[in-house]
């Protein structure tokens, strides 16, 4: 059995963006047997020795499979892969791996910080000079990524896997900042990706978990 540490809580502002529910997410998508573990960052428990030990940079989620412990979100996703057997290919699997790091290193960044900038709501001419320089910058992921889908059903090819469950999630935060108006294939991927049963399973028991409002999930990726 699978331990998913994850957010026994988290600001409403931040409902449906945390790490924590991709991993829920690909756990479902691949039937992998799991238990969910909160822990309630703000009272300190994950600044506690004991969850240091399992995490250095006291941040979830972190999993534990018969006494293997990892942590980022982008590693357990390809763990989780690798041990349900998909893909069975090499070469797919490096496709895969591919795209995971896309996701986390090209397009990311640059979307979560203006995310990050967004929840300051500052409206002085310097933060809106630095956000309209970021979205600029978003350009060469969303747009290769835009570019890409519309040869492609999905990220590594003609098939679902975790590497979208990590594009997704990325995207959600960019349609969130309003980024994906110009990037229509980019917004139908992200819509054919949350229509999947595993995403329906998945944010309910995330909203279950949190206390959230139904439709919580959803409404954090509709832009501000």
């Amino acid at each position: 059995m699978i331990s998913l540490h994850a957010f026994g809580c988290v600001h409403p502002l931040v409902h449906g963006l945390t790490r924590d529910l991709r991993v829920q997410w690909a756990l479902e998508e691949l039937e992998l047997p799991y238990e969910v573990h909160g822990l309630d960052h703000t009272s300190g428990e994950t600044s506690r020795d004991e969850f240091r030990r399992i995490s250095p940079f006291k941040q979830l989620p972190v999993i534990e499979d018969d006494g293997f412990v990892l942590a980022e979100s982008g590693a357990i996703l390809l763990y989780l892969a690798e041990k349900a057997g998909r893909p069975a290919d090499p070469k797919t699997r490096a496709t895969v791996t591919r795209w995971c790091f896309a996701a986390l290193t090209t397009i990311e960044p640059v979307v979560a910080m203006i995310v990050l900038t967004d929840f300051e709501k500052k409206t002085d001419d310097v933060t809106k000079e630095r956000r309209a320089n970021l979205v600029k910058s978003t350009d060469r992921g969303l747009g290769g990524l835009e570019t890409w889908l519309g040869e492609h059903a999905y990220a590594a090819g003609a098939e679902f896997t975790v590497a979208d469950i990590l594009m997704t999630t990325v995207l959600r935060q960019a349609r969130r900042a309003g980024l994906l108006a110009k990037y229509p294939r980019c917004e139908a991927y992200r819509q054919k990706c949350e229509a999947r049963p595993a995403w329906a399973r998945t944010v309910a028991a995330y909203e279950a978990r949190l206390g959230a409002e139904p439709g919580a999930v959803a409404r954090a990726a509709e832009p501000t």
